[in-house]
């Protein structure tokens, strides 16, 4: 039994829609399974010419072999999950899909107080935060709830009650109608009922016969909502602890692989020590295509941070490393690598709760580049003897051995080290 988790290294966008395609197919995963987030996630798969975005899907749905789970730490948005159903059908897919029963959904009154709120740290708007607030106040509407109509109903009364007197009289907006989130929402459970089961039993199950599980963490270490940049994060635990509390089963993982850039990207807002705020930031955000799958907004772009690189493999205890875009760096004569923060007069090395990232100044190391196109590479040893030098450095600063680069947005543009 082989079980993996893949879990992003910085702010999220590392590429690990890709990393997870490619790794469950070579592996020979039995099962994928997303664990935490919800639609404000966006892997993007390419198998060709052809792009495929997902948002709640697992990046695992393009091979019909393997059994793909939305696990219970996900919430959904129904009318998202069936877009991306129709979506992935209509290209002659096959779907091969578990959804937790203890799934929490996100309601239209979640997107509206998102929109109202949410704004001020720069979220995604897709009710995610509200949602999470909802679970963890017990008042939150499950999948479960969602195939008893009864049931539905009743919870959907409760909410709505509480939901429409903050919307009207604290910041006067229309109320919305209990009947037709009733109606819409009873339409589009039909659609998926037939996936909806005890996704935790049927993990339980999967390790008991020795199947290999790989676990697909959303949005990056740096988002945490623990171990994140307050108050600029997500409403879930990105990190390997989402694992456990998103799943409902003890993992028994032989590889935790943590995914990052060759440089460094965010989308929002919130503190970015390597921001590259000039004609080099413009010219990686060009190359390397950097727009939000799920947002459409640009990635802010700078160098690659390996301080909170560092940071997160310390966290999720990466045995390995994948590095992503490691062709996009190809035009530049010299490359930065942050090692370290000027913070307070003071050198520092590592990240605790207690340091600001607005007031880092980072402290970098110069490395030569290659100053050539590696996107038609497969095997390590073809690497430019630069491009080789710099992934080493990358082991040694982080502590974490590299095993996978990306050097394309393709499949087969990938070089197992």
């Amino acid at each position: 039994m082989t079980e993996i988790a893949i879990i992003g290294a910085q702010w999220g966008d590392e590429g690990k829609g890709k990393i997870v395609d490619w790794t469950s197919k070579k592996q020979g995963m039995k099962y994928v399974v997303r664990f935490n987030g919800g639609n404000n996630a966006g892997h993007t798969v390419w198998v060709g010419n052809d792009e495929y975005k997902f948002h709640l899907l697992p990046s695992g749905i393009l091979h019909p072999e393997i059994v793909n789970i939305i696990g219970n730490g996900v919430v959904i948005d129904p009318s998202v999950l069936v877009g991306e159903l129709d979506s992935i059908e209509s290209r002659g897919h096959k779907v091969n899909l578990r959804i937790s029963e203890s799934a929490n959904l996100i309601m239209p009154y979640h997107r509206v107080l998102d929109g109202i709120e949410g704004g001020k740290i720069g979220t995604t708007r897709r009710g995610i935060g509200p949602c999470y607030e909802d679970k963890v106040a017990r008042r939150g509407i499950t999948v479960h709830d969602l195939m008893n109509d009864g049931v539905f109903r009743e919870k959907l009364l409760k909410n709505m009650e509480m939901k429409n007197q903050i919307l009207t009289k604290i910041y006067d907006q229309k109320p919305l109608s209990t009947d037709e989130i009733f109606d819409s929402y009873s339409a589009l459970s039909e659609r998926f009922r037939q996936y909806v089961c005890d996704v935790s039993l049927i993990l339980y199950e999967a390790v008991c016969k020795d199947e290999n599980i790989l676990f697909e963490g959303a949005q990056g270490n740096m988002l945490d909502v623990d171990h994140g940049t307050r108050p600029y994060i997500t409403s879930s635990n990105t990190t390997i602890g989402g694992i456990f509390t998103g799943t409902g089963i003890r993992p028994n993982l032989d590889t935790v692989l943590g995914v990052m850039k060759a440089y460094t990207t965010r989308v929002g807002e919130g503190p970015f020590p390597t921001e590259l705020n000039d004609e080099t930031g413009k010219k990686i955000q060009e190359i390397g295509k950097e727009v939000g799958t799920t947002t459409g907004r640009n990635r802010r772009c700078g160098w690659l941070d390996t301080v909170i690189g560092r940071y997160a493999s310390r966290i999720n205890g990466f045995d390995e490393l994948a590095i992503t875009k490691l062709d996009v760096l190809g035009f530049l004569p010299v490359i930065k690598v942050c090692t370290a923060y000027n913070y307070n007069n003071k050198e520092i090395k590592e990240i605790s709760s207690g340091i600001n990232l607005e007031e880092c100044q980072p402290i970098y190391e110069e490395w030569p580049g290659w100053r050539e196109d590696i996107s038609n590479i497969r095997n390590y040893r073809d690497l430019p003897e630069n491009t080789k030098r710099y992934l080493s450095r990358i082991e040694e600063l982080t502590e974490t051995p590299v095993s996978i680069i990306s050097v394309g947005p393709e499949r087969e543009q990938t070089i197992l080290k």
